[in-house]
């Protein structure tokens, strides 16, 4: 407060009574109001450790804690948010100039690791880095997804200084700097919530995760609406992704935030909103500015390997007509019924612009939610995989690197966590039968050279190196196709509009978009082995950087720029 105190609030409507203990060892009663608020204030410094006292006796950290000490049952630390940003005028970059990259920041080393790195991602050409979630979680390794304090940095990472330094040396190189955060669930260790405020749940609507999280109640909603913007204007957070929000239940709250959002931040500052959603185009027609392209990877994936097991079995009949209809419209599913989830996918998506998609032929999940975290590099050919990013970088949905894709690296990226007893047990063997379903784990034996997910090592082999062969000209790749990316079509992305998109072969797509300022770009790419017949698009190869006849050998990717007439 301005005072010098703190304020504690806590929503506990089936609590009667609630102290904070202070790590003093003062207890502090908390005065009650009538809709179930708990508030007391106290003059303590910074750096002071608490906890809520619940009536029985319990103590529990603090549910919109900003940092704990150091994990989510110990206690919570009051923060002093005052920091000496030095790039205070950082506006953030235009939609348009996005080139993500995704990483996990302990397998990157923590806040100070990440920010040793950005030079190099700049070099290459990125423009956004996108952490994984970093919400309190227990244990010292996870993916993120388990987190059960949305409101403090995990530890294992670094401080919320640490964070903020992280942030602002990325704006004064000139990138941006966006956050996975997790609102359809919380981890199953850690959450505290249902002890003292049952109503933040829903008891008659399940999730995969549990039961789902009550978005009916406005403290709900203030909740999760408030820790958006602790991330964007406390820390300056460029941008957020919201995972699986299809799973809340009141989609209402996503154009809610949204327009809170829009409403909060200062004018002329960049601030992007995106979504994993099972295509739900009419949040991209408000303040969000794009989805996760889910339909163009597994379609991209089936052309690449051959697969055709689990959800891949969506995309096995007629891919290159599939990638075609990415191409053209952005999404495979558009209402039709999808067989692996056994109900409709999608809503018509062909009147939204490309780059209200965000396209990746790898990312955290498609990678580690196989059985052995294998990447497309021990999958496929190098050729089809460079063909592939050829036209993932220059058509004109947005593009997303996962960390390692740069330099071709061949490690795994594997489910890990660090649960303890029988939580451990219980997520080990989950993990196992997840795959039961597949022909090559029906034989248990065969599912128990899964690794345990709890293992250090299996965290330890997570951890990006570059490919033993070709790592050097796959990191070139990269930066002439973001050269020409960020020259060539970024400046023009605004206004783009598909216009048509064909199949030339069995694993061949020419795509053509009008660009915004009438130029027109042409892909052809061929992730066959096949030569195919097609007629050379009028204006400039783009790339690569020589051609040989109109007819495409694949595996290749070529593009071509026509100047506006």
């Amino acid at each position: 407060m301005d005072d010098g105190s703190v304020m504690f609030r806590l929503w506990a409507p089936a609590q009667e009574t609630i102290s904070i203990s202070i790590d003093s060892g003062d207890l502090l009663p908390m005065a009650r109001t009538q809709d179930g608020w708990f508030e007391a204030t106290a003059t303590v410094p910074a750096g002071t450790r608490y906890q809520f006292r619940l009536s029985d006796g319990l103590m529990v950290p603090d549910p919109a804690s900003r940092q704990q000490a150091p994990d989510v049952h110990d206690p919570s630390v009051v923060v002093d948010g005052a920091f000496a940003w030095q790039h205070p005028a950082w506006r953030g970059r235009a939609w348009n100039e996005t080139i993500i990259y995704e990483l996990h920041p302990g397998t990157a080393g923590g806040f100070k690791g990440i920010q040793a790195d950005l030079p190099r991602l700049k070099d290459l050409g990125i423009t956004a880095v996108e952490l994984m979630p970093i919400a309190d979680f227990p244990g010292q390794r996870n993916w993120g997804y388990d987190g059960v304090l949305p409101y403090a940095p995990d530890s294992t990472y670094g401080s919320p200084a640490a964070l903020k330094e992280l942030i602002d040396t990325a704006h004064g190189l000139g990138l941006m700097l966006f956050l996975d955060v997790v609102y359809n669930h919380f981890g199953p260790d850690g959450n505290y919530l249902s002890l003292y405020a049952p109503q933040f749940f829903r008891d008659d609507v399940k999730t995969p995760w549990g039961p789902a999280i009550d978005f009916r109640r406005r403290e709900v909603r203030d909740y999760f609406t408030g820790n958006v913007l602790m991330w964007l204007l406390d820390y300056r957070f460029d941008g957020l992704r919201f995972d699986a929000v299809h799973a809340i239940q009141e989609q209402d709250w996503i154009e809610e935030m949204a327009a809170t959002v829009r409403s909060s931040i200062e004018p002329g500052r960049h601030v992007h909103l995106i979504l994993e959603h099972h295509n739900n185009a009419a949040h991209l027609r408000k303040a969000v500015d794009a989805q996760w392209n889910d339909d163009a990877h597994n379609v991209l994936h089936v052309l690449l390997t051959d697969e055709t097991a689990g959800y891949y079995a969506d995309y096995a009949d007629d891919a290159a007509a599939k990638l075609a209809r990415c191409l053209a419209e952005g999404w495979v599913y558009q209402g039709q019924q999808s067989k692996y989830l056994g109900d409709a996918r999608g809503e018509p998506s062909a009147d939204l612009p490309p780059y209200a998609h965000v396209l990746f032929i790898q990312n955290h999940d498609q990678i580690g939610n196989r059985a052995f975290g294998e990447r497309l590099t021990v999958l496929t050919s190098p050729r089809a995989l460079e063909a592939a990013i050829a036209l993932q970088m220059l058509c004109p949905q947005i593009p997303l690197l996962f960390m390692g894709e740069e330099t071709a690296s061949e490690m795994p990226f594997l489910f890990f966590t660090d649960h303890h007893d029988e939580l451990a047990e219980a997520v080990r063997e989950g993990r196992r039968l997840e795959f039961a379903g597949f022909a090559a784990f029906a034989d248990p034996e065969k599912r128990q050279h899964i690794p345990d997910p709890n293992a250090v090592t299996t965290f330890a082999a997570s951890i990006p190196q570059p490919g033993p062969a070709g790592a050097e000209a796959r990191l070139a790749l990269y930066k002439v196709l973001i050269g020409l990316r960020m020259t060539e079509i970024a400046p023009r992305l605004v206004g783009t509009v598909a216009t048509s998109a064909t199949v030339i072969g069995p694993k061949a797509v020419r795509a053509d978009w009008k660009l915004g300022d009438g130029t027109r770009l042409t892909i052809i790419t061929n992730l066959g082995g096949e030569t195919v017949t097609c007629a050379r698009p009028p204006g400039r190869l783009l790339f690569p950087s020589s051609e040989t006849g109109g007819d495409l050998t694949g595996p290749a990717t070529r593009a071509y720029l026509e100047a506006a007439a």
